[in-house]
């Protein structure tokens, strides 16, 4: 994803740029007050020092912008925006989302997906989850440890073929 370009932005520049708590809430700030507003550095539990510099590594990652002396998010910014509300809903429902996977897990081979479907339904409040879960679900089927086990042999066969120098000549004696 990261291209030789110095303002390339990579994921882990952009997690790491929202990664700490405070950050994260000037970031959160920002998105809410949609420019609207001026942000009091009081209120966020911020030194100048931390409210600055934090800002300036908004502004860098793309995150924000500022015009006529508001900040706002850049387009860049409002898609990192919602897709960290998602994961946000997501983590509040975490332990349903165990329960599914647990699920998935114990062979329900002979589980009609219309079924799986209605515990998906009964479990997962929020509809942007279940979206994601009934596509994935449709899409790929669960990878169980034992076709896992079943592939490795073979993926590491072929590690091992390719690992051969071509010049190489295997022979065998008799």
């Amino acid at each position: 994803m990261k291209t030789n370009s110095k303002n390339t932005t990579t994921v882990t520049n952009l997690l790491k740029t929202i990664a700490d708590d405070k950050s994260l809430v000037l970031f959160n700030t920002v998105a809410l007050s949609n420019g609207d507003t001026d942000i009091f550095i009081s209120t966020l539990g911020l030194t100048r020092k931390q409210y600055y510099s934090r800002l300036q590594a908004l502004l860098k990652g793309g995150l924000v912008k500022r015009e006529r002396g508001k900040y706002s998010l850049t387009t860049f910014g409002i898609i990192v925006y919602h897709t960290q509300e998602i994961i946000g809903k997501a983590a509040d429902q975490y332990w349903k989302l165990k329960a599914i996977d647990s699920i998935r897990a114990s062979g329900t081979d002979e589980l009609p997906q219309e079924q799986f479907h209605t515990i998906i339904d009964k479990l997962i409040a929020n509809q942007e989850i279940k979206n994601i879960l009934l596509k994935q679900i449709k899409e790929k089927p669960p990878v169980y440890e034992t076709e896992i086990n079943q592939i490795s042999p073979l993926i590491y066969a072929k590690q091992s073929a390719a690992a051969i120098p071509a010049n190489r000549v295997m022979t065998s004696t008799i």
